[in-house]
């Protein structure tokens, strides 16, 4: 018996592997969170004079994520017919996350590494950080986080098969509550929980030196998290062979009857048969092929540059706060407040994204009021990525907000009400605008991908989108650090150090003197990244997206 359709809902006989793919969703999210904010905020909230560069190189622990395009063709490739396409990644990479995470919580826990962090919770210390290797850490947590990238390979394939036809389109419904709800486990909420202020201001009596959740626990936690449900899907879940989801194709007949072989022809005169469209080798092949469009390499450079302009605000901004006296707890607020934001608009701004042709009766006549010439010099004509120019701006924009509220910050340390609400507006717009971005350029990626190739051409172009907000931040950092000047007093001396970049840490661990900040290389780095942030997009960035949008799909073709 046919299972009953429910109008668009979430069909009954779907919602164990709907769950299912929210866990999976869930625990991936778990060191995203961890890496990508968590970290980076206890570096510099517990050791204000971690310097830049440092965060800098931790940074390239998230690298993993943006570069999985490099061996996703291996995960969609290889595999074991007996245990699934896709459980044959899973299992064993959530089994070695899951082992990792607990060994990685336990060596902070006895202090080996990230030594100090969660030195209040053993009675170890006063929660200040010591020494800390942070090429060591970088390689930990840049181990967790390729494990993280493979394994999201893996479940946006099952994503696809796991769900009957019906609830298809509830599997990146799944993913999203999935992915946010890791990630804020593993930054907000693990923030709050971890923070004594918080504990002592809202839940005991008595104070304490340290929170409810220490680093080390909430690791290995999430290592035994993983594990339970890797056990679950070896014992309690099936995949479909990898035949019955593979698209039928009957062979052509030629003009004497012979069956011939399906094959795609590329412009070159290379051709390729469709036979081999699993293996290793064809999808590598494809990669190439679509990177020799004209149309392809310039959207490329643009994911490459576009996404300078924003990153001394939103890499330094949040940790500069942190750096003045800012509490981590009322800054993971901002955070929080944000999500219930992303949830509701963005449903609008998909229909914005697929609402805006270019071509349409509506906008040519938009085109040609006079009250819409200064938006058109902004935008110019409506289209697909329309979203995506504006998403630009408001980024600039809240960049610019980022300078003042951290310039604006009180001198005595005391959070005034007006100056919270004006730091949640600053954080808002930034992370609004980054949605209104992303989602343009995924509606413009679905509307030119090959159908050919399908997910490669896709996971090709989020990759490149991924990696162009990845790379410029250990040059951000290093910048902010170079042209940040400290001055170093020696207490019961006459001794006075001007450092020009450098280590503050220096200064306070060796020399036991006090830091004052003469120049703050935040600011000059943010006029910098700004800066160049307008020129690149009224000189160039706003001309070529117009021209992309009103390319023909025949220039996005490769076969």
């Amino acid at each position: 018996m046919e299972p009953k359709r429910n109008n668009g809902s979430l069909a009954k006989h779907d919602l164990p592997q709907f769950y299912l793919l929210i866990m999976l969703y869930l625990v991936q999210g778990i060191p995203v969170g961890l890496a990508f904010g968590t970290v980076p905020f206890l570096l510099k909230s517990m050791a204000k004079e971690t310097s830049f560069t440092s965060l800098g190189i931790f940074s390239m622990a998230t690298y993993p994520y943006s570069l999985k395009i490099l061996w996703s063709p291996i995960v969609d490739s290889l595999y074991n017919k007996r245990i699934g396409r896709r459980r044959s990644w899973i299992i064993p990479v959530q089994f070695v996350s899951g082992f990792v995470l607990w060994v990685l919580g336990w060596c902070i826990s006895q202090g080996i590494i990230f030594d100090g962090v969660d030195d209040a919770f053993h009675g170890r210390g006063n929660g200040s950080l010591h020494s800390v290797n942070i090429r060591n850490l970088t390689w930990w947590f840049g181990l967790l986080v390729f494990l993280c990238a493979t394994q999201d390979i893996a479940v946006d394939g099952w994503a696809l098969t796991i769900l009957s036809k019906e609830s298809l389109s509830y599997a990146s419904t799944a993913q999203t509550m999935g992915l946010n709800i890791g990630y804020f486990m593993s930054f907000t909420i693990f923030l709050s929980l971890n923070s004594s202020d918080f504990a002592n201001k809202y839940f005991r009596k008595l104070p304490l030196d340290y929170g409810f959740i220490s680093l080390g626990g909430y690791m290995k936690f999430s290592g035994i998290l993983y594990i339970v449900i890797t056990v679950y899907i070896i014992f309690c879940t099936k995949e479909k062979p990898y035949q019955e989801y593979l698209p039928k194709v009957e062979p052509a007949k030629s003009e004497n009857g012979e069956p011939k072989i399906l094959a795609i022809k590329y412009d070159d005169g290379d051709v390729v048969s469709a036979q081999n469209t699993s293996s290793v080798r064809y999808i590598y092949h494809c990669f190439i092929k679509v990177l020799k469009l004209k149309s392809v390499r310039s959207l490329a450079f643009i994911h490459m540059i576009s996404k300078f302009a924003f990153q001394c605000n939103e890499a330094a901004t949040n940790l500069k706060l942190l750096e003045q006296g800012f509490k981590r707890e009322d800054l993971a607020v901002t955070v929080l407040i944000d999500l219930p934001f992303e949830l509701i608009f963005g449903y609008y701004v998909v229909k914005w994204s697929s609402n805006k042709d270019p071509i349409t009766r509506d906008n040519r006549r938009l085109r040609n009021t006079g009250t819409n010439k200064f938006v058109k010099f902004l935008v110019g004509d409506a289209g697909v990525l329309t979203p995506w120019l504006w998403g630009f701006l408001g980024r600039l924009i809240a960049a610019v907000l980022g300078s003042y509220v951290v310039k604006r910050f009180p001198k005595g340390g005391e959070i005034s009400t007006k100056y919270f609400c004006l730091v949640i507006f600053q954080h808002l717009l930034g992370s609004f605008m980054n949605t209104v971005q992303f989602i343009g350029i995924s509606a413009f990626h679905t509307r030119v991908a090959d159908p050919v190739l399908g997910g490669t051409y896709m996971t090709l172009l989020n990759t490149l989108s991924n990696f162009g907000g990845t790379w410029p931040r250990l040059i951000i950092m290093a910048m902010i650090n170079h042209f940040t000047v400290y001055e170093c007093v020696i207490p019961d001396t006459n001794k006075v150090y001007v450092t020009h970049g450098g280590n503050m840490q220096a200064c306070t661990d060796v020399l036991k003197g006090s830091v004052t900040v003469l120049r703050d290389g935040y600011h000059i780095t943010n006029i910098v990244c700004i800066t160049v942030g307008i020129l690149l997009y009224f000189g160039y960035l706003k001309k070529k997206i117009l021209h992309l949008q009103s390319l023909p799909i025949s220039s996005w073709r490769c076969t």
